[in-house]
């Protein structure tokens, strides 16, 4: 068998990247020398791209079977991996597998195997129960944010999958904790470990607290929110109901916003998402499911309604912000009977609220739902065709587009939406007829 003629220059040239960064060229060392990988490093710092570049070395050009499996503890990070695998532009086939969506689509992307498949725990160990994933050939595992696997529950089937991989030669695992015991079904037995944490909050991130007068902090949150303006904010709760509660009261009193936690349907989650990155709404009201895995950029914002339970729930949310080079602020809002937890040092800026809180300025976008998407043929360059054709919107008009498998979302501009609805509603895409709508 040919090996891959794999090109790491030209893969960073379509990732628009110039050099890797020095925890990605220690995981490229450290995987050409050992077969046990251990990858300890912060949120947002490259992990995905330090383990798939020697994941990729691996892959054998002219080889027709699934050769490598990527465990994920959420469907988000499964589809932000897949991105990046198809950005890098190495010619190899890639399969993403999760729950929430129909098994049948999956079945039939894994009918001629793919080189590399990335899932959540529960939907692989359905496909090889099935036998719709032929594990004998896999050599290489990655288990990514395993330690987030394991805290929701997942040992059971993370079991189950790595015991149905005879061939397996090559373990990575990777974490942005250190402080989770790697368990013994995954067969490590001289992993080297590389760590890049580092244990303390960037030093672009400014954190702040502000005291609530009263133990239900909802008011204090909207005079808050109202304070930073219209900036990309995501506001921390630690239950699903608290979620939905605080979305609601915000929404009463002027705030646009959207929620998102785990118990939501694909579509739902993916619409939420989606208002947020394109601008639809400024304010995202969330459990932890949002700390990890989620591709957002320019979040200026953190705000803890609710106080993280652990330091490591504190570090995660908080790495959603102030990213790369960029500044950001985290601010935790205290009722009256709440203390700082003794794990947050040094102690936060006290911040005051202006007196009079003035709601923020509407954002200028909204979402349009289309009922079309990869699976009907449809892309991007379609939908922006669709909409200056026949939606009579100028490019300007038209924000971010992001096209899934059976649907897309677009951003347009709230000012022209009506009249564009109006002029495509009995419009074709693609000689199709399709559901447009704004954006549930």
């Amino acid at each position: 068998m040919q090996i891959s003629s794999f090109s790491i220059e030209d893969t960073l040239s379509n990732l628009q990247i110039e050099t890797l960064n020095e925890m990605q060229q220690a995981s490229l060392e450290a995987n050409k020398t050992s077969n046990e990988v251990v990858l300890l490093a912060d949120t947002g710092s490259g992990k995905t791209l330090a383990y798939l570049l020697p994941v990729t070395q691996l892959l054998q050009r002219n080889s027709r079977v699934c050769q490598a499996l990527i465990i994920v503890p959420s469907r988000e990070l499964a589809l932000q991996i897949e991105q990046v695998f198809k950005k890098m532009g190495t010619g190899f086939k890639i399969t993403c597998c999760y729950g929430g969506h129909l098994r049948e689509t999956e079945e039939n992307n894994l009918k001629q195997a793919p080189a590399l498949i990335v899932g959540t725990p529960g939907r692989l160990a359905d496909h090889i129960r099935r036998g719709n994933i032929i594990t004998t050939h896999i050599e290489t595992l990655v288990l990514d944010e395993f330690d987030k696997s394991l805290e929701q529950g997942f040992e059971e089937e993370m079991s189950f999958v790595i015991s149905s991989l005879p061939g397996l030669k090559k373990r990575i695992l990777t974490s942005a904790t250190e402080a989770v015991e790697i368990p013994a079904f995954v067969g490590l037995t001289n992993a080297i470990a590389i760590n890049f944490l580092k244990g303390e909050p960037s030093a672009a991130l400014d954190v702040q607290m502000v005291r609530s007068d009263d133990s239900d902090k909802s008011d204090t949150l909207f005079k808050l929110i109202c304070a930073l303006g219209n900036r990309s904010t995501i506001v921390f709760c630690n239950q699903r109901e608290f979620v939905e509660q605080v979305s609601a009261y915000l929404k009463d009193k002027g705030i646009v916003n959207v929620f998102y936690h785990g118990a939501m349907e694909q579509q739902e989650r993916d619409s939420a998402l989606c208002k947020f990155r394109n601008g639809s709404s400024n304010v995202l009201v969330t459990t932890d499911l949002a700390a990890r895995g989620l591709d957002i950029p320019n979040i200026r914002y953190i705000v803890h309604y609710q106080l993280p339970n652990t330091r490591e729930s504190f570090t995660h949310r908080n790495g959603r912000t102030a990213r790369m080079e960029a500044s950001g602020t985290a601010i935790l809002i205290l009722a009256p009977h709440e203390y700082l937890p003794e794990y947050i040092t040094p102690a936060p800026t006290p911040i005051d609220l202006p007196p009079t809180a003035i709601v923020p300025q509407k954002p200028v976008w909204t979402t349009l739902f289309i009922a079309a998407g990869k699976k009907d043929k449809v892309n991007k360059v379609d939908i922006v065709g669709f909409l200056t054709n026949r939606g009579q919107l100028k490019k300007e008009d038209i924000g971010l587009i992001e096209v899934k498998d059976f649907f897309s979302f677009v951003a347009v501009r709230k000012s022209r939406a009506s009249h564009t609805l109006q002029l495509i509603k009995t419009e074709r895409i693609k000689n199709k007829k399709v559901k447009i709508d704004v954006a549930k």
